[in-house]
């Protein structure tokens, strides 16, 4: 039964939630956080009043969502912003239980005496809390013309569905992914390690000293997925323990998997531990559902779930004429975040045996950043390539080989099946990733670019934020 709270305990509380009426400033504890790089991409989708929509902020759990928030709320003051025209709900908190959106905003507009034709930022939190949360935003962003609305939520696999369903025309997604390489260096203060050279279009990022941001790259591999445990020594001495109360656990058990038809949260689980296990293997339908005695058409419910919640990618399969399979029954499955293996089981050393799989499982992490529907992996029965982007018209644009071994430097004869699907389809250049070895090779009427796969993963990360900075995409 739900508690009914008075008007003034509600109104306390929300001027408790937006102490910058007052101070002009947003909370201390938030103001104090580094920005992360993609606050530069959010930050104009909150501003942008050119079109009617909500702003639908969404992504795993401890990205830092409710950060950028109040960051984005200290920016629109800083840039004069009256602090009484923007209001933010955290919508988990109790004393909203019961309280549409709508009644939350008239009790805002009377106690600031704002009206329908001013200009407002209106912020709700953890937006998933509400019931039909959708519909009533939609209400919102109809009925209020001159108010900016944004939402945020880490049920990501719920607030998509939901926002696919009831939204469209009306609300701007953005996804809020784990760190980058290149963000993880930035919010822990070793950005400098790499400078940038606008020059040098193939590799336009250097480094002084690769043996230092090899050993950031293992903890980025590890730790370096959320911002506080990229900066908590504490959290970092038990990742098992953060990742998996506060994200996985949540995910997997609090987030309305039920809305793919999943009931056994129990099997969900066991299936995500197994995915994690083998991240950058190629799997099976078939194989998975021997392994683990689940039907095939269950398995497929989850793994969708998996990764409509953020936890995982599944990367399809080409053969060597870059053709997708008519069947797909064969796929690679990603975590989106490398440091989700080492928590569920352990932190990895990059001398493991599986140490080359988690740092494809990085590559690929950086990617997943962007719209990574061309990207694929290529198979035959005699040769695979690890990354091939392909263009709409099924042509392939370039190919990457990830390796943690400087071996083929010096043995480019061994890189025979990546020649031959280069050969095939016309590419004069490839990329090969190394540990710490920088190298250019022609071999066969193709050109090896040899470059250290932490400097690679960075310069991915790098390019991605620079590129829709300069070429927004809304």
């Amino acid at each position: 039964m739900a508690i009914q709270f008075s008007k003034d305990q509600v109104v306390e509380r929300m001027r408790f939630e937006n102490p910058w009426w007052d101070s002009k400033q947003i909370d201390s504890y938030y103001a104090q956080m580094k920005h992360r790089e993609y606050f530069q991409l959010m930050y104009p989708l909150v501003k942008r009043d050119d079109i009617r929509r909500a702003l639908l902020l969404m992504g795993p759990r401890r990205v830092g969502k409710t950060v950028m928030i109040y960051q984005a709320i200290q920016k629109l003051i800083d840039e004069g912003v009256d602090p009484r025209t923007i209001c933010y709900f955290s919508i988990e908190t109790p004393l909203y239980n019961g309280i549409s959106l709508e009644e939350l905003l008239n009790l805002f507009l009377e106690h600031n005496e704002k009206s329908k034709e001013d200009k407002l930022y209106i912020f709700y939190d953890e937006i998933q809390y509400l019931k039909d949360w959708e519909v009533h935003l939609k209400s919102l962003v109809d009925s209020y013309h001159y108010f900016q609305f944004a939402v945020s939520g880490s049920a990501a696999a719920a607030l998509k569905l939901k926002s696919n369903e009831s939204g469209a025309g009306r609300f701007t997604e953005f996804e809020l992914p784990p760190l980058t390489f290149h963000e993880f260096l930035s919010l822990t203060g070793f950005g400098y390690l790499v400078t940038y050279d606008g020059e040098n279009e193939q590799l336009p990022c250097r480094t002084p000293d690769i043996q230092q941001l090899n050993k950031l790259f293992w903890e980025y591999i590890n730790y370096g997925g959320y911002p506080e445990l990229s900066l908590s020594a504490a959290m970092q001495s038990n990742p098992g323990r953060y990742i998996r109360n506060d994200i996985i656990d949540k995910v997997l058990m609090r987030d309305l998997p039920s809305l793919y038809g999943i009931h056994d949260i129990q099997e969900l689980n066991s299936l995500f531990t197994y995915l994690a296990y083998h991240t950058g293997s190629e799997l099976s339908l078939d194989g998975i559902s021997q392994n683990s005695g689940v039907a095939k058409n269950t398995i497929k419910r989850y793994i969708t779930y998996l990764e409509a919640a953020f936890l995982i990618k599944v990367v399809h399969r080409v053969d060597q004429n870059s053709k997708r399979f008519k069947r797909a029954n064969f796929f690679k499955i990603y975590l989106t975040n490398p440091s989700l293996r080492s928590a569920l089981f352990s932190p990895i050393k990059d001398s493991d045996e599986r140490a080359g799989s988690l740092v494809e499982t990085a590559i690929f992490a950086q990617w997943q950043h962007t719209d990574h529907s061309g990207i694929y992996y290529a198979r035959w029965n005699r040769g695979e390539v690890d990354m091939v982007s392909i263009d709409p018209a099924q042509r392939p644009v370039w190919c990457l080989e990830i390796k943690w071994s400087n071996r083929f430097l010096e043995h480019p004869e061994e890189l025979k099946t990546l020649a031959q699907f280069c050969q095939k389809h016309q590419l004069k250049n490839s990329v090969v990733t190394t540990i710490d070895q920088f190298g250019e090779i022609e071999f066969e009427g193709i050109h090896y670019q040899f470059v250290p796969a932490s400097l690679y993963c960075y310069t991915v990360g790098f390019n991605l934020i620079t590129n829709r900075l300069e070429y927004p995409r809304f």
